[in-house]
Protein backbone atom coordinates (compact mmCIF):
# COMPACT_ATOMS: atom_id res chain seq x y z
CA UNK A 1 0.00 0.00 0.00
CA UNK A 2 2.80 2.43 0.89
CA UNK A 3 4.53 1.74 -2.39
CA UNK A 4 1.34 2.28 -4.46
CA UNK A 5 0.51 5.49 -2.60
CA UNK A 6 3.97 6.94 -3.12
CA UNK A 7 4.06 6.07 -6.78
CA UNK A 8 0.53 7.35 -7.34
CA UNK A 9 1.52 10.67 -5.83
CA UNK A 10 4.42 10.92 -8.21
CA UNK A 11 6.94 10.70 -5.38
CA UNK A 12 10.08 8.64 -5.43
CA UNK A 13 10.09 6.20 -2.53
CA UNK A 14 13.38 5.65 -0.71
CA UNK A 15 15.08 2.39 -1.60
CA UNK A 16 14.45 0.81 1.78
CA UNK A 17 10.72 1.65 1.64
CA UNK A 18 10.08 -0.09 -1.68
CA UNK A 19 12.34 -3.04 -0.98
CA UNK A 20 11.04 -6.10 0.82
CA UNK A 21 11.48 -5.88 4.61
CA UNK A 22 13.97 -8.75 4.46
CA UNK A 23 16.16 -7.16 1.77
CA UNK A 24 18.67 -6.00 4.36
CA UNK A 25 18.74 -9.48 5.90
CA UNK A 26 19.40 -11.11 2.53
CA UNK A 27 22.18 -8.67 1.73
CA UNK A 28 23.81 -9.37 5.10
CA UNK A 29 23.53 -13.13 4.63
CA UNK A 30 25.17 -12.84 1.22
CA UNK A 31 27.89 -10.51 2.51
CA UNK A 32 26.79 -7.91 -0.05
CA UNK A 33 28.37 -4.83 1.50
CA UNK A 34 27.44 -2.49 -1.34
CA UNK A 35 23.75 -3.28 -1.02
CA UNK A 36 23.92 -3.15 2.78
CA UNK A 37 25.44 0.33 2.67
CA UNK A 38 22.97 1.52 0.05
CA UNK A 39 19.97 0.30 2.05
CA UNK A 40 21.28 1.65 5.34
CA UNK A 41 22.19 5.00 3.81
CA UNK A 42 18.68 5.20 2.39
CA UNK A 43 17.23 4.80 5.87
CA UNK A 44 16.57 1.08 6.22
CA UNK A 45 16.24 0.16 9.92
CA UNK A 46 19.45 -1.61 10.90
CA UNK A 47 17.50 -4.22 12.86
CA UNK A 48 15.11 -5.09 10.02
CA UNK A 49 13.89 -8.68 10.30
CA UNK A 50 12.89 -11.47 7.94
CA UNK A 51 9.98 -13.89 8.29
CA UNK A 52 11.92 -15.96 10.84
CA UNK A 53 12.54 -12.91 12.99
CA UNK A 54 16.23 -12.82 12.09
CA UNK A 55 17.92 -9.44 12.06
CA UNK A 56 20.48 -8.67 9.40
CA UNK A 57 23.23 -9.09 12.01
CA UNK A 58 21.98 -12.51 13.01
CA UNK A 59 21.90 -13.59 9.36
CA UNK A 60 25.44 -12.29 8.86
CA UNK A 61 26.54 -14.26 11.92
CA UNK A 62 24.97 -17.48 10.66
CA UNK A 63 26.80 -17.11 7.36
CA UNK A 64 30.03 -15.93 9.05
CA UNK A 65 30.00 -12.70 7.05
CA UNK A 66 32.48 -10.84 9.22
CA UNK A 67 32.64 -7.60 7.24
CA UNK A 68 28.86 -7.40 7.02
CA UNK A 69 28.57 -7.98 10.76
CA UNK A 70 31.16 -5.27 11.42
CA UNK A 71 29.30 -2.76 9.24
CA UNK A 72 25.96 -3.53 10.90
CA UNK A 73 27.41 -3.23 14.40
CA UNK A 74 29.06 0.05 13.44
CA UNK A 75 25.63 1.25 12.32
CA UNK A 76 24.13 0.33 15.68
CA UNK A 77 22.74 -3.20 15.21
CA UNK A 78 21.48 -4.82 18.41
CA UNK A 79 23.80 -7.74 19.18
CA UNK A 80 21.23 -9.15 21.65
CA UNK A 81 18.15 -9.07 19.38
CA UNK A 82 16.65 -12.58 19.22
CA UNK A 83 14.83 -14.36 16.42
CA UNK A 84 11.82 -16.67 16.62
CA UNK A 85 13.89 -19.51 18.08
CA UNK A 86 15.68 -17.30 20.63
CA UNK A 87 19.02 -17.00 18.88
CA UNK A 88 20.85 -13.67 18.90
CA UNK A 89 24.03 -12.69 17.09
CA UNK A 90 25.94 -13.02 20.35
CA UNK A 91 24.47 -16.39 21.32
CA UNK A 92 24.87 -17.82 17.83
CA UNK A 93 28.45 -16.58 17.52
CA UNK A 94 29.22 -18.53 20.67
CA UNK A 95 27.39 -21.67 19.58
CA UNK A 96 28.90 -21.71 16.08
CA UNK A 97 32.39 -20.61 17.02
CA UNK A 98 32.24 -17.36 15.03
CA UNK A 99 35.17 -15.94 16.97
CA UNK A 100 35.64 -12.64 15.12
CA UNK A 101 31.94 -11.82 15.32
CA UNK A 102 31.79 -12.95 18.94
CA UNK A 103 34.51 -10.46 19.82
CA UNK A 104 32.60 -7.70 18.05
CA UNK A 105 29.39 -8.53 19.89
CA UNK A 106 31.21 -8.51 23.22
CA UNK A 107 32.70 -5.10 22.45
CA UNK A 108 29.23 -3.86 21.49
CA UNK A 109 27.61 -4.80 24.79
CA UNK A 110 26.59 -8.45 24.51
CA UNK A 111 24.34 -9.53 27.38
CA UNK A 112 26.35 -12.25 29.13
CA UNK A 113 23.22 -13.40 30.98
CA UNK A 114 21.15 -13.92 27.85
CA UNK A 115 20.12 -17.49 27.15
CA UNK A 116 19.08 -19.58 24.15
CA UNK A 117 15.99 -21.77 23.74
CA UNK A 118 17.61 -24.44 25.91
CA UNK A 119 18.19 -21.95 28.70
CA UNK A 120 21.94 -21.95 28.10
CA UNK A 121 24.40 -19.07 27.93
CA UNK A 122 26.76 -18.64 24.97
CA UNK A 123 29.41 -20.61 26.87
CA UNK A 124 27.45 -23.87 27.09
CA UNK A 125 27.00 -24.63 23.35
CA UNK A 126 30.52 -23.37 22.68
CA UNK A 127 31.79 -26.05 25.07
CA UNK A 128 29.43 -28.65 23.59
CA UNK A 129 30.63 -28.06 20.02
CA UNK A 130 34.32 -27.99 20.88
CA UNK A 131 35.01 -24.36 20.00
CA UNK A 132 38.18 -23.96 22.05
CA UNK A 133 39.02 -20.36 21.16
CA UNK A 134 35.43 -19.27 21.59
CA UNK A 135 35.39 -20.79 25.07
CA UNK A 136 38.70 -19.12 25.83
CA UNK A 137 37.31 -15.74 24.75
CA UNK A 138 34.13 -16.10 26.78
CA UNK A 139 36.13 -17.05 29.87
CA UNK A 140 37.78 -13.62 29.70
CA UNK A 141 34.38 -12.14 30.56
CA UNK A 142 32.17 -12.28 33.65
CA UNK A 143 29.93 -14.98 32.14
CA UNK A 144 28.55 -17.45 34.70
CA UNK A 145 30.81 -20.48 34.28
CA UNK A 146 28.46 -22.74 36.28
CA UNK A 147 25.18 -21.64 34.70
CA UNK A 148 22.77 -24.60 34.44
CA UNK A 149 20.54 -24.91 31.38
CA UNK A 150 17.08 -26.49 31.13
CA UNK A 151 18.64 -29.91 30.58
CA UNK A 152 20.36 -29.60 33.95
CA UNK A 153 23.81 -29.22 32.38
CA UNK A 154 26.65 -26.76 32.86
CA UNK A 155 29.27 -25.99 30.23
CA UNK A 156 31.54 -28.57 31.88
CA UNK A 157 28.87 -31.25 31.77
CA UNK A 158 28.04 -30.51 28.12
CA UNK A 159 31.70 -30.69 27.13
CA UNK A 160 31.81 -34.19 28.64
CA UNK A 161 28.34 -35.55 27.87
CA UNK A 162 28.06 -34.20 24.31
CA UNK A 163 31.77 -34.03 23.52
CA UNK A 164 33.87 -36.81 22.03
CA UNK A 165 36.64 -36.80 24.63
CA UNK A 166 39.13 -35.71 21.98
CA UNK A 167 41.72 -32.95 22.00
CA UNK A 168 39.30 -30.02 21.67
CA UNK A 169 36.89 -31.12 24.38
CA UNK A 170 39.75 -32.10 26.67
CA UNK A 171 41.25 -28.61 26.26
CA UNK A 172 37.85 -27.06 26.97
CA UNK A 173 37.47 -29.10 30.16
CA UNK A 174 40.95 -27.95 31.19
CA UNK A 175 40.03 -24.30 30.51
CA UNK A 176 36.78 -24.53 32.42
CA UNK A 177 38.37 -26.22 35.43
CA UNK A 178 41.28 -23.78 35.42
CA UNK A 179 38.81 -20.89 35.46
CA UNK A 180 36.97 -22.29 38.46
CA UNK A 181 34.15 -24.43 37.08
CA UNK A 182 32.68 -26.68 39.75
CA UNK A 183 33.84 -30.26 39.25
CA UNK A 184 31.23 -31.54 41.70
CA UNK A 185 28.13 -29.85 40.24
CA UNK A 186 26.05 -32.83 39.09
CA UNK A 187 23.33 -33.06 36.45
CA UNK A 188 19.60 -33.30 37.20
CA UNK A 189 19.98 -37.04 37.90
CA UNK A 190 22.82 -36.48 40.35
CA UNK A 191 25.57 -37.73 38.00
CA UNK A 192 28.80 -35.77 38.39
CA UNK A 193 31.19 -34.67 35.63
CA UNK A 194 33.70 -37.27 36.82
CA UNK A 195 31.14 -40.07 36.66
CA UNK A 196 30.11 -39.06 33.16
CA UNK A 197 33.72 -38.93 31.99
CA UNK A 198 34.45 -42.34 33.51
CA UNK A 199 31.35 -43.86 31.89
CA UNK A 200 32.53 -42.57 28.51
CA UNK A 201 36.12 -43.70 28.89
CA UNK A 202 37.43 -40.13 28.63
CA UNK A 203 40.66 -40.87 30.47
CA UNK A 204 42.39 -37.54 29.90
CA UNK A 205 39.33 -35.67 31.15
CA UNK A 206 39.03 -38.00 34.14
CA UNK A 207 42.61 -37.13 35.07
CA UNK A 208 41.94 -33.38 34.77
CA UNK A 209 38.89 -33.67 37.00
CA UNK A 210 40.67 -35.77 39.59
CA UNK A 211 43.59 -33.33 39.73
CA UNK A 212 41.02 -30.59 40.32
CA UNK A 213 39.65 -32.46 43.34
CA UNK A 214 36.74 -34.38 41.86
CA UNK A 215 35.96 -37.45 43.92
CA UNK A 216 34.28 -40.68 42.97
CA UNK A 217 30.97 -41.20 44.81
CA UNK A 218 31.03 -43.36 47.90
CA UNK A 219 29.61 -46.83 47.36
CA UNK A 220 27.79 -48.83 49.98
CA UNK A 221 29.46 -51.82 51.63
Amino acid sequence: MMRRTLLAAGATAPLWAIAEPSALVRAAEAGDLATLRRLLDAGAPVDSRDAQGRTALLAATQADRIDAARLLIERGADVNAKDAIEDSAFLLAGAQGRLAILRMTLAAGADLKSTNRYGGTALIPAAHHGHVETVRELLKTAIDIDHVNRLGWTALLEAIILGDGGRAHTEIVHLLVTHGASVELADAQGVTPLAHAEQRGQRAIVEILRRAGACAPQTGS
